[in-house]
């Protein structure tokens, strides 16, 4: 191993030491940008950049199994996205289908993963979405990090379908609309997001240096902490996430105040 290599492994384990387990997040967020970016960069193709992300995605999963952090939401895709041109679009998501396909298989260094889509999956081409509910089904008993993979996703679309599924259940009971406002609660909107029933993000990382969240997470982001990285998802290292855990674990958090 190079010298360089040497000290850099010893600065990773330094940070892995640095981390407190009782201030780590249960539940880390993560715009996974920079593909196209990092691709131009080292005159790549775009897919060729899309490849080297999802082979970090991976990666990450097991960095996370190995810290101890039991949730992860990835965006993947935004509704946004759906737009791109053919050209790009088609192998971006057997890319991404790919990606779901490998989190699913099992491996000796970590324990088996549970993969879930979120996101309007009905407006993703249907063998897409058919292939990522049956990975869903394949690993819903998994024990290992749960991924929740944001793929069709908006976070306003989020929040209205969860408004619409109150509505459609209330007319299912033969309730009004007034009785749907006079008993509205947070706690009712949460409870029909794409991510019910599991921990809000308490971190959101974004790479590749920009710093907005693009309508990820919109309403269980609210009380998140950020962690925004210069470095392209492709270039991202373990070192990037311990640093964003060691960052985390010295804020202290404050909700909504």
């Amino acid at each position: 191993m190079r010298r360089p290599e040497v000290f850099y492994r010893l600065y990773e384990r330094r940070l892995a030491g640095e981390l407190d387990p009782e201030r780590l997040p249960h539940h880390v967020g993560v715009l996974v940008d920079g593909n196209r970016r990092w691709a131009r960069a080292f005159g790549a193709t775009t897919q060729e950049g899309h490849q080297a992300g999802a082979d970090r995605i991976i990666d990450f999963i097991g960095w996370c199994d190995e810290v101890g952090v039991p949730v992860v939401t990835l965006y993947m895709l935004s509704t946004e996205n759906l737009a791109r041109p053919a050209a790009e679009l088609t192998p971006l998501l057997e890319i991404i289908t790919t990606t779901t396909q490998r989190l699913a298989e099992p491996r000796e260094d970590r324990a088996p993963v549970r993969v879930q889509p979120v996101g309007a999956v009905d407006l993703l081409p249907p063998r897409m979405a058919q292939q990522l509910r049956d990975v869903a089904d394949r690993t819903r008993d998994n024990t290992g990090v749960h991924v929740n993979v944001a793929v069709g996703y908006g976070g306003r679309l989020e929040i209205v379908d969860a408004v619409r599924e109150l509505l459609e259940e209330a007319a299912a009971e033969g309730r009004s609309a007034a009785d749907v406002a006079a008993e509205l609660t947070v706690d009712a909107i949460s409870d029909r997001l794409y991510t019910r029933g599991q921990p809000d993000p308490d971190l959101v990382i974004r790479t590749s240096g920009e710093q907005r969240l693009s309508g990820f997470m919109t309403w269980q982001s609210a009380y998140s902490e950020f962690y925004f990285c210069e470095a392209m998802w492709p270039a991202f290292r373990r070192t990037d996430f311990l640093r964003a855990l060691r960052d985390y674990g010295r804020r202290q958090r404050r909700f909504g105040s």
